[in-house]
């Protein structure tokens, strides 16, 4: 395996972690009789969580979601691109956002239907590239879906940091409005991606 795969892979192994940050132990494994020896240790767990948790975990969702950028740029720099990559590369970015997302939705921090209009539009287009893989046609990343992404990542972020530092100064909610925004342009980005390649999915032919 070499390096750029490694990294995405390093992507996908922090998805774990980063959800271990955000979700604290369920109340029903603090309650249960057969853990009971655990539960002061549990309990002190949720505390650290409640008051670091969330920085941490946002200081491993900007390392990950970095690393998108480094393996493809070795792989292209030193032409180490392989099928293995292709294939690894979109999966750590989408199990990276979609962990994020349930990790907030479940918090209370965003609304069910933000995380369902994100994961829905990531499935779309992955299956659009399955289907236009198997005519030989490649579709490229789109500014628009760059730009989705950036805007994702900000907004998450933000969630987790709970609008830090912003708020020392503002009671602002920066984060509601940038995955407002996040989602206003997923949903254009994925208009773009279905009218730009109507050919792949004509259901004439």
């Amino acid at each position: 395996m070499n390096l750029p795969n490694k990294i995405t892979l390093s992507r996908i192994l922090l998805v774990p972690i980063l959800m271990i940050f955000i979700i604290p132990i369920p109340d029903v494994l603090i309650n249960a009789e057969i853990l009971s020896f655990m539960k002061p240790q549990m309990i002190a767990v949720n505390e650290f969580l409640e008051s670091f948790g969330r920085y941490i975990a946002a200081g491993i969702f900007i390392i990950a979601s970095s690393t998108d950028a480094v393996d493809g740029y070795i792989a292209r720099k030193r032409q180490m691109v392989t099928r293995f990559g292709k294939f690894l590369d979109p999966i750590a970015d989408k199990l990276l956002v979609t962990a994020a997302l349930i990790a907030l939705v479940q918090s209370g921090d965003i609304n069910g239907w933000v995380a369902m209009i994100i994961i829905s539009r990531e499935f779309i287009v992955t299956g659009l590239r399955l289907v236009a893989a198997g005519e030989g046609i490649v579709i490229a990343a789109s500014n628009l879906g760059k730009l989705k992404t950036v805007l994702q990542d900000v907004a998450i972020v933000a969630a987790l940091l709970n609008n830090f530092p912003l708020s020392l100064f503002t009671s602002f909610q920066f984060d509601d409005y940038a995955m407002l925004l996040a989602v206003i342009i997923t949903i254009i980005s994925l208009y773009d991606y279905l009218k730009k390649n109507s050919s792949v999915i004509d259901t004439s032919k």
